[in-house]
């Protein structure tokens, strides 16, 4: 007969219950974490205590009140003792953040990639790697840095992160993890995931998907991806390859020819090239930029601008109709470029479900864009990056040294 959980592992597990509320949920009451997570007020009490000796939270007054007689104390999380490095891989930019416990971010570096430069794994690692130095010497004294994850456009395996293939830079099973734990003066794991389910995991957690227990993000730059929620959990399927709907093809007969080999894929009628070559513009300068000033045109009156975005917008249509018939979901949520596209596509995109995807399917569906813009993928690097301490609090803090010396 299996023994139950233990006292400590029951203690542990209510720890990171506690933590976890105060990180994506902000300054919480003692009552409040009671009724929420369940606990009677002595335990919450005893759990507040453990983690304000670690530094993981702070209590202090409520900054607004709108109660007479002295107001409760709040349980906020504090930033500055348990920081992440989110680190994000785009096509065309690469992104680095010190994230602190609560979602604050602390520091951020930069840089984008200029056209048709060589995306070398190594070369990318090395400045993604010198980046992270600069902010874990500059971060808060007393701080650590208790995770590191990064986004990646491709096909990741999961649960290894191995980059199996990124169609639009060209790399084939290359170990990134490997590659950043070698130039990061941390023992913390790398752990590495597809954008689009990153994306999904910070919308669930902070975004447009609060609440939402079936959704779907669908990501867009070049290529397009989906993050797929599932009764609240993430889809990852069998090797984590769940969600590359990019390479769904729609358009068997005349497609264009996509990174991934084939043709008619999503990705190649719906993506950011589709929408520029049809706008009459230069594909080869991509971007959000280059995706806005499309959609600014179409909004001023411009004919071609209007018809590309209706063209692209057709395709996307069929694509969210093709996930709404097999998944079923509650929302979908638009970002990345894609963000852009569906607020100038809107009444296609819907018209196209409308026709497209079964009654039953789509009778309570919403379609929304991004509430966390440029940084949605970021942002859920960096939950990724704080599972363990959300998980095990003390355990995690405890096995993790303090920051470098500069």
């Amino acid at each position: 007969m299996k023994a139950g959980p233990s006292q400590e592992e029951i203690r542990q597990h209510n720890l990171g219950a506690l933590l976890r509320h105060v990180h994506l949920s902000g300054p919480t009451s003692r009552a409040d974490l009671a009724t929420r997570i369940g606990l009677n007020r002595s335990t919450i009490l005893a759990l507040v205590n453990d983690l304000t000796a670690a530094g993981l939270v702070h209590e202090e007054l409520p900054r607004v009140t709108g109660r007479a007689g002295r107001p409760s104390l709040v349980v906020r999380p504090e930033p500055t003792r348990a920081h992440v490095l989110a680190l994000d891989i785009g096509v065309e930019r690469l992104t680095a953040a010190l994230i602190g416990l609560g979602g604050v971010f602390l520091d951020r570096r930069e840089c984008a990639w200029p056209p048709d430069h060589p995306q070398d794994p190594a070369e990318v690692a090395d400045i993604l790697a010198g980046y992270a130095q600069q902010m874990l010497t500059a971060a808060p004294v007393g701080s650590s840095c208790v995770g590191v994850a990064v986004a990646v456009r491709g096909v990741i395996r999961h649960p290894d992160g191995l980059v199996g293939l990124t169609p639009n830079m060209g790399w084939k099973d290359v170990d990134l993890a490997a590659e950043l734990a070698g130039r990061l003066p941390l023992e913390t794991p790398v752990l590495v995931a597809n954008e689009a389910n990153l994306g999904a995991l910070a919308e669930h957690r902070r975004g447009a998907g609060r609440g939402s227990r079936n959704l779907v993000y669908l990501h867009g730059e070049i290529g397009i991806g989906a993050g797929i929620v599932i009764d609240g959990e993430l889809l990852r399927g069998q090797h984590g390859y769940a969600g590359e709907i990019g390479h769904t093809t729609v358009n068997p007969h005349q497609g264009r020819q996509c990174g991934c080999g084939a043709h008619g894929c999503l990705e190649a009628e719906a993506g950011e090239r589709a929408l520029l070559e049809a706008a009459g513009r230069d594909s080869r300068i991509t971007g959000i930029d280059a995706v806005r000033a499309v959609v600014t045109a179409a909004d001023r009156g411009d004919v071609n601008a209007r018809a590309a975005l209706h063209q692209v917008g057709d395709w996307l249509g069929i694509g969210v109709a093709i996930l709404v018939n097999l998944l079923n979901p509650d929302l979908i949520v638009f970002g990345g470029t894609l963000r852009d596209v569906f607020l100038g596509s809107a009444a296609q995109v819907r018209s196209r479900v409308n026709t497209s995807a079964l009654a039953a399917s789509r009778a309570d569906l919403r379609l929304r864009v991004s509430e966390l813009g440029n940084d949605t993928v970021l942002i859920g690097a960096a939950e990724l990056a704080f599972s363990e301490l959300l998980s095990r609090p003390l355990e995690t803090l405890g096995r993790v040294p303090g920051p470098p010396l500069a």
